[in-house]
C-alpha cells in the first residue's frame, strides 16, 4: 500500500506541469484571439450658424405692449412717491396749526384706540376688495385664454374640412374669402364690445355665408363645425365681456386714499415732541407705501382692461391670427397656381 500510495504521488507530480503548461496555452490562445479595444466616438450633432430671423408683427406688439404697461404702472407710482415724501412735511404742519398741538398730541396718543380702529376696519375693506378683484380679473383673463385656443383651434379645423370639401370648386375662394372676413371682422376685433360682436345681422354673418355654399339640400358635414365654432365664438365674447364697472375701481381708489389719510394725522401729533427728524423718516416710509398702494392698484386696473397692456391676450391672439392668415394665405396662392374650376360635364 505505501508503494501504490508513493507511486501515485509521482506520477500527479509529474503530471502538474503538463496541467499548468496546458493552462498556460490556453490562456495565450484565448488572448490572441480576442478582439482589440475600440473607442466608442459619439457623433455630436453639429451646430449650424442660423440666421435671426426679423421679429414679427406679433413680437413687436407684444415687445409695445409691455413697455407701455411698465410705463403706465411704474411712472404714476413713481411721481405718487415724490409727491406724497414732498407734501407730508408741510400737511403735518397744516394740519398742526389747523387742529393745534393738544389735539393733535391726544390723537397721536390715541388712548380711545379710535385711530387704530379706523385703520384696521378700513385695511380689511380695502384687503378684501383689492385680493377679491385681483382673483376675479385673473381668472377672466385665464378664461379668455383658454376660449381663444379653442376657438382659433376649430377655426383652423374649419379651414381643413372646407378646402377637402371645396378644393377644385368655384365656391372655393367664396368660403377662404368667408374665413378671412371672420377673422378679420371678428376674431381681431378685441376693441369691440362682445354685446356688439355677438349681435351681428345673421346676413352679415361669413359663417352663415360658408354653410351656404357647403351644403345643398341638407345641412352637410361642415355644418357640425361651423356649430362647434360658434359655441367657441360665445365662449370667448362671455370671456371678454367686463364684468366689473369703473365705479368698483373708484371705490377701490377711494378705500386707499383713506387708508393712507390717519399716517399724516397721527405723524403731525407725534412730530410735537419727537422733533422734525422723526418727521423724515416718516415722510419717506409714507411716500413708499402710497407708491406701492398706487402700483398694487394700477397692476388690477390693467387686469381690468379688456386691451391695451401687457396682460391682456393681443399679443397672443396677433401669434394665433398670424399663424391663421399665413394659411389661409398659402391656399390662396395654390389656387392661383392651379385651375380652380372642375372639368366641364360630358355633353349627353
Amino acid at each position: 500500500a505505501r508503494c501504490a500510495s508513493s507511486h501515485t504521488a509521482a506520477e500527479q507530480a509529474k503530471n502538474m506541469p503538463r496541467r499548468r503548461l496546458a493552462l498556460a496555452l490556453l490562456l495565450q490562445a484565448a488572448a490572441a484571439f480576442r478582439p482589440p479595444p475600440t473607442r466608442l466616438k459619439l457623433a455630436l450633432p453639429r451646430r449650424h450658424a442660423t440666421a435671426i430671423a426679423p421679429p414679427s408683427d406679433a413680437d413687436k406688439l407684444a415687445r409695445d405692449r409691455l413697455i407701455k404697461t411698465s410705463v403706465v404702472l411704474l411712472v404714476p407710482s413713481l411721481a405718487v412717491g415724490a409727491i406724497s415724501l414732498v407734501a407730508f412735511p408741510a400737511l403735518c404742519r397744516g394740519m398742526r396749526s389747523a387742529f393745534g398741538v393738544a389735539t393733535l398730541a391726544v390723537l397721536s396718543g390715541d388712548q380711545g384706540q379710535f385711530i387704530q380702529n379706523f385703520l384696521s376696519v378700513i385695511g380689511i375693506l380695502f384687503s378684501l376688495l383689492i385680493g377679491n378683484t385681483y382673483a376675479f380679473c385673473y381668472n377672466q383673463q385665464v378664461m379668455v385664454y383658454m376660449a381663444l385656443f379653442e376657438e382659433v383651434s376649430v377655426a383652423k379645423a374649419l379651414l381643413e374640412q372646407a378646402t377637402l370639401v371645396c378644393q377644385g370648386r368655384p365656391s372655393y375662394a367664396g368660403v377662404l374669402d368667408d374665413v378671412q372676413r371672420y377673422v378679420d371682422r371678428d376674431l381681431k376685433r378685441a376693441d369691440l364690445s362682445p354685446a356688439v360682436l355677438l349681435s351681428t345681422r345673421p346676413r352679415d354673418d361669413p359663417l352663415e355665408a360658408i354653410m351656404w355654399q357647403t351644403s345643398v339640400g341638407t345641412p352637410g358635414a361642415i355644418y357640425d363645425t361651423v356649430r362647434w365654432l360658434r359655441r367657441a365664438r360665445g365662449e370667448r365674447l362671455g370671456a371678454m365681456q367686463r364684468k366689473l364697472p369703473p365705479l368698483h375701481f373708484a371705490l377701490l381708489f377711494l378705500l386707499g386714499i383713506l387708508e393712507v389719510c390717519a399716517f399724516p394725522l397721527l405723524s403731525a401729533g407725534a412730530a410735537t415732541t419727537v422733533g422734525a427728524g422723526a418727521l423724515r423718516v416718516e415722510a419717506a416710509m409714507f411716500a413708499l407705501m402710497t407708491a406701492a398702494l398706487t402700483l398694487t392698484l394700477g397692476v388690477v386696473v390693467q387686469l381690468w382692461r379688456p386691451r391695451g397692456s401687457a396682460y391682456s391676450v393681443d399679443a397672443a391672439l396677433a401669434v394665433m391670427v398670424e399663424g391663421l392668415e399665413d394659411e389661409l394665405s398659402a391656399r390662396r396662392a395654390a389656387i392661383r397656381s392651379s385651375p380652380a374650376d372642375l372639368p366641364p360635364a360630358p355633353k349627353v
